[in-house]
This record gives structure tokens, sequence and C-alpha cells, in this order.
């Protein structure tokens, strides 16, 4: 159970794996470094440090994981509350509270509470993480129009109305460099989604301020160079009263590392037909946690854009999120005092639109849909995000999530689904129906659901679809670990079909239980799908595969001429 899985796979490691983990650990490096950046000045310190994190922090979460292919760095779901930490607290305080919830990670994951924050109600999840990505936005307005204003007030109604009395203050040149940004980001995925419009938006308008000699704030006029190397590790000053008003602060950034770590390795897991182990990821988190600030950093935990950038582009082993530490760390020493050219507003265009996809808007929209005790446990949790305060979001957020999952309970009434899933079980290699056992054709995906509770991690993987150069034709959901399945998931589940659709991709369902079946029977949902592509097996789902890719290539050949 606690046995890190480089150390699983070791010994069955080969050059050819080696070569694509390598390729593809350099390529998520260098998404990662306009974030890693990003990140860390939203937060209210300053940009170094958030490359710091990103590969010490990603390094260790490799090294000591419980997931395959997970890639841990600084994320935008620790922005607003590490923003209130330093700004109440200092750095010391901040280096003090990512201790604590790096020693409270730990206590969870040998505690084996990994396998119990999977059931956190997926409502809880999107309140949180919808609420931080409204705050997120509002938080760059000031950057990306330029307004010549002191710094914004902390709560979010009183920010909004310092920016409309200083609306009369817009710099064009900021406004436009960051207009521009956003522009490149959005668009650049219809050219090439090989390399990320954020790189490409930060290379260009950097260069660009930086030719044309345009009057905008960049990260050097405002923090000064950036330093070329991870500077010495040091302690914080502890001191016992500091401590106790850290308690909650800490607590809330080991929360949300559990849930967006487990979550990004749902995902990870349904990508590549693994299994993580819950525990041993917590622990990886814990201790990146525990290191990271020793060397200026900020929290870590796993993010799931860059894990999935991490799978597509053939990363199957830790070493690929090693490759990935390694070559941050090679950006930092070469070209880290170039990073100082990088204009404000092309970093607060780049979080907007991570504030865009953090919001969730078309999942909200979804959940507004479901049952009535999940819209109040939805809005509630995002209210308190907004308005009040994320610490008092989370509180009462998991106080709802123990009601509602009661409830649940109450109404599946099934004993063997929570025994099985608060098992960390290892991969089983000898599992007849594994994927990896299997030949899939070209042009066909698979994707496995682990789970009665999961649907919230189909969502995150649709969103992750994004990032795929050319959409399968054919994707197989594997629902053999489905027992059950509720209202939400039904939503997600519609959703998520109604977007491969979108795309040109066929669906087939692959062993489905008999009350998931009915219900979605029932939901409508097989009917869009058809009978006919609702198989038994696997085996059975990709023979149906390669019928239709059998179909889509006759019915997409040039007609034959016929003889004269």
């Amino acid at each position: 159970m606690f046995r890190p899985k480089l150390f699983v796979l070791l010994p069955d490691l080969d050059r050819e794996t080696l070569a694509k983990d390598a390729v593809a650990g350099v390529l998520v490096g260098i998404v990662a470094l306009p974030l890693a950046i990003a990140f860390a000045i939203a937060s209210g310190v300053s940009p170094e440090k958030g490359l710091v994190t990103a590969v010490v922090g990603g390094f260790i979460v490799s090294i000591l994981g419980g997931s395959r292919v997970q890639i841990g760095g600084p994320t935008g779901a620790f922005i607003v509350i590490v923003y209130g930490i330093v700004q109440q607290y200092g750095l010391n305080g901040l280096m003090i509270a990512t201790l604590m919830a790096g020693v409270i990670l730990v206590i969870m994951g040998l505690a084996q509470f990994g396998s119990l924050i999977k059931f956190i109600p997926y409502p809880v999840v999107v309140g949180f993480t919808s609420g931080i990505g409204v705050i997120i936005f509002s938080s760059q307005i000031k950057d990306f129009l330029g307004l010549d204003m002191g710094t914004p007030p902390a709560d979010f109604l009183g920010k909004w109305e310092a920016y409309l009395a200083h609306l009369g203050t817009v710099h064009v040149p900021t406004l436009a460099t960051g207009s521009l940004a956003l522009a490149i980001i959005l668009l650049w995925p219809k050219v090439s989604r090989k390399v990320p419009g954020s790189v490409i938006a930060l290379v260009a308008t950097t260069a660009l301020v930086r030719l044309c000699g345009l009057d905008v704030e960049t990260i050097g006029s405002r923090f000064g160079s950036i330093p070329s190397s991870i500077p010495a590790p040091s302690v914080p000053v502890l001191d016992f009263a500091t401590i106790r008003e850290l308690v909650i602060p800490a607590t809330t950034i080991a929360v949300l590392a559990a849930i967006e770590a487990l979550l990004s390795a749902v995902v990870a897991d349904g990508m590549i037909g693994g299994r993580h182990k819950s525990n041993m990821e917590l622990i990886a988190q814990g201790a990146a946690n525990i290191v990271s600030p020793l060397f200026g950093g900020i929290p870590v935990t796993g993010a799931i854009a860059r894990t999935a950038t991490n799978i597509r582009n053939g990363g199957r082993t830790p070493v690929a999120g090693i490759v990935h530490a390694l070559t941050l760390l090679l950006i930092m020493l070469v070209f880290g005092r170039w990073a100082a050219l990088i204009p404000m507003s092309t970093l607060a265009a780049i979080l907007i639109v991570v504030a865009w996809n953090m919001s969730e808007y078309h999942v909200f929209r979804q959940l507004l849909k479901s049952p009535r005790s999940d819209v109040v446990v939805l809005l509630t949790t995002f209210g308190l995000t907004v308005i009040f305060d994320l610490t008092v979001a989370i509180e009462v957020g998991l106080l709802l999530a123990v009601v509602l999952f009661m409830r649940r309970m109450a109404d599946i009434a099934n004993v063997e689904v929570v025994t099985r899933e608060l098992k960390d079980r290892e991969e089983d290699a000898d599992d007849p129906l594994a994927i990896v056992s299997r030949d899939v054709p070209e042009r066909v995906e698979v994707y496995e659901i682990n789970g009665p509770f999961f649907f919230g991690a189909a969502s995150k993987f649709k969103e992750s679809m994004r990032i795929v150069e050319n959409p399968p034709a054919v994707r197989i959901l594997r629902m053999r670990n489905v027992p059950v399945i509720d209202a939400t998931g039904l939503n997600m589940l519609k959703d998520l079909v109604t977007h491969s659709e979108r795309t040109g991709t066929r669906i087939v369902l692959s062993g489905v239980h008999p009350q998931p079946l009915e219900t979605m029977r029932q939901y409508g949902i097989v009917n869009g799908i058809g009978e006919e592509n609702v198989l038994e097996n696997i085996d059975d789902a990709l023979e149906r595969a390669r019928k239709i890719l059998h179909l889509l290539d006759n019915a997409s050949a040039p007609p034959s001429r016929s003889a004269s």
C-alpha cells in the first residue's frame, strides 16, 4: 500500500518507455513554465517561488507518488488561500502553514484517508473550484487593464467597487498587450495543440513589448530580476501562537491538495487504464509540501491539465514527471533572467483563461439540473467561497458533504460498493480483462470509470480532451466498476456523451451493470447512444469499434467507377 509507483514500475522499464517519458516530460515542463510563474504572482509571492515549487514539489510527487503519471506543482486552487495567508501572516506564516499542511497530508495517507476523499460529492468540489475561478478572475482585472490604483481590497465586492471607481485610468498599451495574449491563447488551438497557446502568447507578447519599447509593466519592473538558481533550504521561525492561528488555513490547504491530487489521479487512471494508490499519493503530496517551503516554495498538489498533457504526449511512468521537473530547473538556470521581461498583462490573460477553466461553467450549469439537495450544496459552497472566505466554505462544504453522502448511502444501500472503494488496491497485473492485454485499434480510445461517485472525474476528463490533437473516431467507456449511478452521475455522463458526439466521436459502452443500464435507459442516454453500442464486455466493445471504423472508412471512400 505504501510503496511508490516508481519503485513498483522500475524493474519493468525499457528503453522505449523511457524515451516516450522523456519527450512527454520535456513538453509538460514547457507547458508548466508560464503557469508556475502566473500562479506564484497571483498568490502574492515573487515569480521564482512558483518555479521552485514546480521543480521541487513536482520532483518529489513523481518520486514518491502513488500514480503512474501524476504531475505535481502549484495550481490555481491555492491562489485564494495562499494570498490570504501572505497578506495576514507574511512569507514566514506561509512557510509554516504549508509545512503543517504537508504533515496533515502525510497523516491522512498513513491513516488511509485517501480512500475516503473520493466520497466527497462532486457538487461540493465544483462549488469550491468555481468560486475560486471567480475570485482569480476578479484578482486579474487590475493587471489586465493596467488600472492606476493601489492594491485592490481583499473582499470580492470591495474589489469590484474599487475597479469601477478607477475604470477611467485604463492603460491602453497594457490592455492591448493583454488582449493580444488572450486572443492568442484562445485561437492558437485552431492552429496546433502540440504547443499550448499560453507559451506562444508569452513569447510573442514579451518580444513585442521588448522590440517596440512599449511602456507596459513587466515582472522585472515589479519584482526585479529573477534568481537563476534554487535557493538554499531554510527553516521558518516557529512560535506556538502562530502555529495555533494557522491550524485552520493549513487544514484548508491540505484538504484542497488532497481533493485536487486524487481527482487528477482518478482522471489519469481512466485515461491509461491503471489504478493509483490514493494513500501513497497523499503521503507524496505531504512530503512535497513539507520540502517545498524549505526552498521558498508554495503549496503543491496534482495538476489535472498538466497530468492530462503528460498522458496525451506518451508519458506512462513517474519518469516523465521527474523529467518535467528537471526541464523546468534547466529553464530556470539558463533562461531565468529573461522571465523578467514578461508583461504582467500577459500573465493576467493566462490566469483569466485558467479562471474560466476552473469555473467549469458547463458543469456548473449541468449540476443545476441535479436533485435539489445537490443544487443547495453547490450554491452554498460557491457563495461562501466568493462572498465570504474559502476557509469557511471548506468547513461548511465538508459538513454538507457528510450529510449528502449519508443521504446517498441510504438511497444506494450497497455495502459492497463502499467496502470495495475503501480498499486502496494495487493494480491487478493478472486481470484477464485489463485493457493493456487487448489490441486497441487506431482511432479508438478506451476510458475506464472506476467507482460509483467518480463522475466528477468524467467531466474533468471531458475538459482534458480539449488538448487532444485529433479526437478519436470511437470512444469506449468501460463501466464494469460502476455498480450504481445517481442523478448527478447521469448528468455528468450525458454531458460527456453529448460533447463526444459534437466532436464526431462515436460512443460505445462496455460492461454496464443492470442498475446503471436501466437508469440510463430511463434517462434517454442509451437511446442516444444506440442499444447496439452497449456491450457486455471489452472484447465485444472493441469488435463493435472495429465495425464502426469499417463503416466510417467505407462512407468516406470515393465511389468506384463502374466499368464502361
